[in-house]
């Protein structure tokens, strides 16, 4: 009798644990949604087109380098289409620019958020993020419907592929962005130089190449050293299929996108005590 008494309460301290995990894990994704509207409105307002300004700002980027890609270039480069060679590295591209320097200072900015108990740092940087991936990705969605329908590409032969290699740059920008907008609180000259690194950094994303069309020797550079790059070749190789040669390493970028969201996941879990509160 007394055993079974202790296994009945056993179960009910189970049941009651699992039930408050899926009751705050249900909480804290409210608090991201509810930070991803304020964002919204806190950015862009209610003038105007207002919120679809989310996808509106990513469109002028992609659709607008689109565009002067394929007026200014000849239509097929290696065999390939220009303006598809374009979107599949461009899209990418603006997604991590934009998230890391969203990224900076976003605590300072939001800190009179911290005083409500549910909201953490890493709720604010998630939302931030988030608020970028889903723009960009409604983006390219306009962006891919328009070129298709006008010809001046073709759907990808291998979705699953293409929305794969995807992924993981996502992955890989949550991660470095949660780094970022870290580094960036405890330092004002990262802040500042934050821009500029991003557009340093754009032939190490490997956008408007195919890692293929570099010299052998030089390949290693992007092959070995950039997550982007193999998303990239990722993205193309579900794209373009048999027409292209690709280069990447899911182990590569699996490793890499981990042990950045990881490393970015603990600098944020730590970076409370740095933020001056308004």
């Amino acid at each position: 009798m007394r055993e079974k008494m202790v296994n009945k309460k056993v179960r009910s301290a189970k049941k009651h644990v699992n039930l408050t995990l899926s009751q705050s894990i249900l909480t804290q994704l409210r608090v991201i949604y509810a930070l991803i509207m304020r964002e919204t409105l806190t950015r862009y307002g209610r003038e105007n087109i207002g919120f679809l300004w989310v996808v509106g700002e990513p469109i002028l980027f992609c659709g607008g380098v689109t565009i002067m890609w394929t007026l200014v270039r000849p239509s097929h480069e290696h065999g390939l289409r220009m303006t598809a060679m374009v979107v599949t590295g461009y899209v990418p591209l603006v997604l991590f620019r934009h998230a890391v320097v969203r990224s900076t200072k976003a605590y300072a900015v939001n800190s009179s958020l911290l005083y409500h108990r549910l909201v953490t740092p890493l709720d604010i940087i998630t939302a931030r993020i988030t608020l970028e991936v889903i723009g960009v990705m409604m983006a390219a969605i306009l962006v891919l419907c328009g070129a298709v329908s006008l010809g001046y590409m073709e759907l990808p032969e291998d979705w699953a592929l293409t929305l794969s290699g995807f992924g993981f740059v996502v992955f890989f920008t949550y991660g470095i962005s949660f780094i970022f907008s870290y580094l960036t609180e405890r330092s004002d000259l990262l802040e500042k130089t934050v821009s500029v690194l991003t557009y340093l950094a754009l032939p190490w994303t490997g956008a408007f190449v195919m890692i293929d069309w570099i010299p052998p020797k030089y390949r290693w550079v992007l092959e070995y050293t950039s997550p982007i790059a193999n998303g990239i070749e990722m993205m193309r190789s579900g794209f373009f299929g048999s027409k292209v040669v690709p280069h990447y390493s899911i182990c590569f970028m699996t490793y890499t996108s981990l042990l950045t969201f990881m490393v970015g996941l603990y600098l944020c879990l730590r970076v409370r005590p740095h933020i001056e509160l308004s």
